[in-house]
């Protein structure tokens, strides 16, 4: 520790090896030592003494729709790297879509990361997009340091982000396996939607009969056919229908590269509690029963899903009408994720260490940062939330940091306070309070 600028002290430190009262030393923005919880402070360090407070390392979140540029009004990156950074998420990636452009070539990427540097709290990376028609800019864009590509197998919402039928899939897919890349999808079968009964209207049942399990099931079952053949790596997005986990578990018994996401909202909300006209709860694919959410959270704990995101997909208020057929469909989930999780996790008999596994530490895995983010270890960036675990507060709208503050969670009340975020060694939100942007753009490492 001769050589450390910053000591974070606490008796509660979630490590890989586990939880124990540590010493943390920070030097240029890099953990360099994990020590006894008693170690002498080196000369001219400076302590921050947490007490009992849980240190923890910064969540990192892979599913993010930030919007900038194009559809600011949405969100845009200063306001969502400020709710993340108040719940304490220090990583995001960021979706190709619903901004304007798109990110489809690495033209594009660059006018997004023109637009998000200045204005982002904390870290971000970048998606690219697979289009029926962009083949030819995929290798470009991966070289350019996009962490993967994102694809839909069912209409996206926006017409400047169309969906891949089975052959153009299959075109894609094999152009990323090419070059080992990732593809990550939205799996929702269109033809087993388009027979669903679709009656619009404010009832929550109609519109959950409108987007059934089986569609998900059966662009999961095509999806993982389509992996298989070409040994390629992919990820399902934001699943929904446990009625989808046992081809999973079968997939990666199988040896198929394939990993699995879900969010919090398919993991603290369940379809039995969402009132009619409620479209603030909205989202595809839908959230479900409670049966459906106790088989989810059984997945997580056996590994068959990896890991949990939010999916955080925002609009303006005028967006989210009474009827769920035209509703905007999203959560947005940024500041919340951690308590919402977390509540339900340790009501479950989960601890703080499963959260952690599912929302950092498999997070940056799976986008390659596993070597720099997701753990407090020496080498990894100094990234770090500090949580009150046994504290609760109601989720009061307007103390929300995104743009609009529209929540399904309004009301509720939740354990877990964020106490401080910290990047790259230095407190960036503390109290309420946040510094001036200092996150740094991100790209894949070869």
């Amino acid at each position: 520790m001769s050589d450390a600028e910053l000591v974070l002290r606490s008796t509660r430190v979630i490590t890989p090896e586990g939880t124990r009262a540590a010493s943390v030393a920070v030097s240029a923005g890099t953990i360099t030592a994990v020590l006894p919880h008693d170690a002498p402070l080196p000369r001219g360090a400076r302590l921050e003494d947490l007490g009992d407070d849980v240190l923890l390392p910064g969540l990192v979140d892979t599913h993010v729709h930030v919007n900038d540029p194009g559809r600011t009004e949405w969100e845009g990156f200063w306001t969502a790297t400020r709710a993340a950074a108040a719940g304490g998420i220090t990583t995001l990636v960021d979706m190709p879509l619903n901004s304007l452009p798109p990110t489809t070539t690495v033209d594009h990427l660059r006018v997004k990361q023109a637009v998000a540097a200045g204005k982002a709290h904390i870290d971000v990376g970048f998606w690219g997009g697979a289009l029926p028609d962009n083949v030819k800019d995929l290798r470009p864009l991966h070289e350019a340091g996009v962490f993967g590509f994102k694809a839909f197998l069912s209409p996206s919402g926006v017409d400047e982000f169309p969906h891949l039928d089975q052959e153009r899939l299959a075109r894609s897919l094999a152009e990323i396996t090419s070059f080992d890349g990732l593809l990550i999808v939205h799996a929702e079968d269109p033809h087993q939607l388009a027979a669903a009964p679709q009656h619009g209207g404010p009832k929550y049942t109609d519109f959950l009969a409108s987007r059934p399990r089986g569609a998900e099931d059966s662009a999961i079952a095509q999806l993982i056919a389509q992996a298989k053949r070409l040994d390629a790596r992919v990820h399902v997005l934001h699943l929904s229908s446990s009625d989808a986990l046992p081809l999973i578990a079968e997939a990666k018994r199988d040896g198929v590269r394939i990993t699995v996401e879900t969010c919090p909202h398919y993991l603290t909300l369940t379809a039995e509690e969402v009132p009619d006209g409620a479209s603030e709860f909205k989202c595809c694919p839908p959230i479900r029963e409670a049966a459906n959410q106790d088989l989810l959270w059984r997945a997580l704990a056996d590994g068959t899903i990896d890991c949990v995101v939010t999916d955080h997909s925002p609009s303006t208020a005028d967006l989210k009408t009474a009827d769920f057929a035209t509703a905007w469909g999203g959560i947005s989930g940024l500041q919340l994720s951690l308590a919402a999780v977390w509540t339900e996790a340790r009501a479950r008999g989960h601890g703080l260490e499963d959260v952690v596994r599912w929302m950092s530490a498999r997070t940056a895995a799976l986008v390659g940062l596993d070597g720099r983010k997701g753990a407090v270890a020496v080498g990894r960036d100094a990234d770090f939330a500090v949580l009150a675990p046994d504290e609760t507060f109601t989720v009061d709208p307007a103390g929300l940091q995104h743009r609009n503050r529209v929540t399904a969670y309004a009301g509720r009340t939740l354990y877990g306070v964020v106490r401080s975020t910290w990047l790259h060694g230095e407190r960036v939100f503390a109290d309420g309070e946040f510094t001036a942007p200092a996150g740094r753009l991100l790209t894949r490492t070869p």
